[in-house]
């Protein structure tokens, strides 16, 4: 069946607009308690929010939906996600459950589904759980057999010391001196935390919420703050963090940003230094930089591209048997310590390798040399997105002319946003950009004249 529901990472759009209502969420929630309710053991689920005024009318849409299908909701309030897929295994439950949009603003939210493993589910079982919504959910539990709810009050204490177990023992954070920004979203308490606790002088923003001001001019998405505090109180380096903190972002100590890309190369040279790479290489998606490509391949070490979705890139981890994957956009998983991105957790070996070889944030980050890469989003209205259109077919085609062998285009729809993406990458820098704008005005173009003039870079 055609994905109504799911997209790239999970179920997504406008609070209080279908289909992200309380009505759906109801029907989700049975739904997924159908598909999971296996044995006749007490079955439970774990649901987990961010900072979202929208977290309110959800959380317990998804609660009564469980509980009518006989399944105990253990709930524990603003976490990050890799928190709550942590959680759905450390407690042995049937489902996991995230309430967030990542790093989208508070307009939207979103649901996110683990399995008793703390994977996301798969694209077959969302299907499937689709399905179950369109056709009703089945037998609701007799009265006897409802499900309660209830809090678990340490599940922010359990997380922190889940995350400070991934530091190499032997090392402590001491001396660093860490302007960290946690975008008013899901880390807000656990994540300054983390660092005070292992000896971290944290100097905290975006850490007031107050339901409309997750992503709002902070976090990864506006990195502009984080930037100029680390310049302004002489710190070592910056952290950034998303919404729901499964993504990273660093400025180094004179304030310039470092991406997921050469985070990744950093982490996998150092683990590679200790034997400790695993699979022949990692995996990133098709946005990762040429330059990184090139930098593993200097050290023997292979790159697996993939779709872009952090999902994508733990499927291809868990084929390959690599331990480390990730996107150019942050999300950064290291599958020796979690099943899903963790910002805190890749911060950490960060942080680690800064104080294993005792060199600055813009010597040790800067990893590999990146071949010129150029983004660019233009926003589509209701309709059809308008790759297909002829005139655009013939903009890309020129465009792959134009860039030749050694470069790369990759121009997608978004999954979460009505977005496309122009991405080009090559060594002329100047014809990256051109090539980038004249493909977003062909778009812009085909875009209204097929009744979408919403279209804006």
């Amino acid at each position: 069946m055609a994905r109504k529901l799911f997209g790239t990472d999970g179920i997504r759009g406008t609070a209080n607009v279908e289909p992200m209502t309380a009505e759906t969420a109801l029907k989700v929630a049975m739904a997924t308690g159908a598909r999971f309710r296996r044995g006749d053991h007490r079955h439970v689920v774990v649901i987990g929010k961010d900072t979202r005024l929208s977290g309110y009318m959800l959380e317990p849409a998804l609660t009564a939906g469980f509980i009518a299908m006989g399944m105990d909701v253990v709930l524990v309030g603003p976490l990050p996600t890799p928190a709550i897929a942590m959680l759905t295994r450390s407690l042995r439950a049937d489902i996991g459950v995230m309430i967030s949009a990542s790093h989208n603003a508070y307009q939207d939210n979103g649901i996110k589904l683990f399995g008793p493993d703390g994977y996301k589910l798969s694209d077959e079982i969302e299907a499937a759980i689709e399905a179950q919504v369109e056709n009703g959910a089945g037998p609701r539990a007799e009265p006897a057999h409802l499900g309660r709810a209830k809090r678990l009050e340490d599940a922010g204490g359990r997380y922190i010391e889940f995350v400070k177990a991934s530091l190499p023992r032997r090392l402590r954070l001491d001396g660093l001196r860490v302007v960290l920004d946690c975008a008013n979203g899901a880390a807000y308490k656990v994540a300054p935390t983390v660092l005070w606790e292992l000896g971290a002088e944290v100097f905290p923003l975006g850490v007031s919420p107050d339901g409309l001001n997750i992503n709002r001019d902070c976090g990864t998405m506006s990195t502009k703050a984080m930037q100029q505090e680390v310049m302004a109180r002489r710190a070592d380096i910056g952290l950034a963090l998303d919404g729901d903190a499964d993504r990273l972002l660093v400025a180094d100590e004179r304030g310039r940003l470092i991406d997921g890309d050469q985070l990744m190369a950093l982490i996998a040279t150092a683990w590679h230094r200790e034997g400790r790479v695993a699979g022949g290489g990692i995996v990133a998606t098709v946005m990762s930089n040429l330059g990184l490509e090139r930098h593993l391949q200097g050290h023997g070490l292979a790159l697996y591209r993939t779709a872009v979705g952090d999902r994508y890139v733990v499927e291809r981890m868990r084929a390959e048997g690599c331990n480390i994957g990730g996107e150019q956009s942050g999300h950064i998983i290291l599958s020796d310590h979690s099943t899903t991105g963790d910002g805190l957790i890749a911060a950490l070996q960060i942080l680690a390798a800064l104080v294993e070889r005792g060199e600055s944030a813009s010597r040790a980050c800067r990893v590999f040399a990146p071949v010129p890469q150029l983004l660019k989003n233009v926003r589509f209205g209701n309709g059809a997105a308008p790759l297909e259109h002829s005139s655009v077919k013939k903009a890309v085609a020129a465009a792959e002319k134009r860039l030749g062998g050694g470069g790369r285009l990759l121009i997608r729809k978004s999954g979460t946003e009505p977005l496309i993406r122009v991405m080009a990458e090559g060594e002329d820098e100047a014809l990256v950009a051109e090539v980038v704008a004249e493909l977003c005005a062909a778009i812009r173009a085909a875009s209204s004249d097929s009744g979408d003039s919403q279209a804006a870079e």
